[in-house]
């Protein structure tokens, strides 16, 4: 039997951390580039800027959202409640959202001792990660000409692979939202105080055996942080004739955790550019 020691835990930031909470919401955002920081106005504010709840008024308004990725072995969930109260100035957002790979095999067993295969042996798993939002969105000012709206979010995350390992993380995010005329302006923060993810680990004697012999890590009890990031947008209300309407917004995400895929990459920073157009007739279809 293999007799592991004892190993302190550790905390590292990933520059790919969570990643599953920047994929999106709802066919509006997507279908917009996922530029929606400056504009977004129902309930999926709850994912992409808490200050736009505020616009979610008069009836508790719901969103549900499903995609498939990689030929549908990525599933992605995304539901959302928003609630406005009575004064018309908060609005209290519930999110849930879940990206998960089903079905994965267990291959730790499929080889015998004799190097014989077995193929009874195999078993499924599957690695899902969940996060709930708990949203909260107020209006700051309003004057004729301009809006100032605030939100926040305090999010919960889950992340387990099969048995073998599990995670909970906790963070914040902040949100405002500026009309002025026909321009919207909004920024926000999200992971504002490094969202963490602490990791435990439960493998039995025979399986950690079995990684140690093929040569594989055997991983211990870890913390994983998520560094903060930045979006910043701004949109644009254009009128076409009496019946159209074209909205246009352009997002910067800014991202502080060294160099990455996108259009500006550098260390520390790194800078994502999305811009979306919406058609609007008759504020009917859109």
């Amino acid at each position: 039997m293999l007799q592991l020691g004892h190993q302190a835990s550790n905390a590292q930031f990933r520059k790919y951390s969570n990643e599953f909470l920047n994929i999106g919401a709802g066919a509006r955002g997507l279908a917009m580039g996922s530029a929606q920081v400056a504009s977004v106005a129902d309930g999926t504010a709850g994912y992409w800027n808490p200050a736009g709840l505020v616009n979610v008024q008069g009836h508790t308004q719901v969103n549900l959202m499903h995609s498939e990725y990689f030929a549908g072995i990525g599933k992605y969930d995304f539901a959302n409640v928003a609630l406005p109260t009575t004064n018309e100035k908060r609005v209290l957002g519930l999110t849930a959202m879940r990206f998960a790979v089903d079905d994965i095999a267990n291959t730790l067993f499929l080889v015998n001792p004799d190097g014989s295969l077995n193929y009874n042996n195999i078993q499924t798993f599957s690695s899902a990660d969940y996060a709930f939002l708990l949203s909260y969105g107020q209006n700051l000012k309003k004057t004729e000409n301009t809006t100032i709206n605030f939100g926040a979010n305090a999010k919960v995350i889950y992340r387990n692979v099969g048995k073998f390992a599990q995670a909970w993380g906790f963070g914040l995010d902040a949100g405002l939202q500026i009309y002025k005329d026909k321009w919207r302006f909004g920024i926000v923060a999200k992971d504002v105080t490094s969202t963490f993810n602490t990791w435990t680990f439960n493998f039995s004697d025979k399986e950690k055996e079995v990684l140690y012999l093929t040569n594989n890590d055997i991983p211990v009890r870890s913390t994983e942080l998520t560094s903060p990031r930045l979006t910043i947008g701004a949109s644009r209300l254009f009128n076409i004739g009496k019946t159209s309407t074209i909205l246009a917004e352009t997002d910067f995400d800014l991202t502080f955790d060294g160099r990455r895929n996108t259009v500006v990459s550098s260390d520390p920073i790194s800078i994502d550019p999305k811009v979306g157009l919406e058609y609007s007739y008759k504020n009917i279809f859109l």
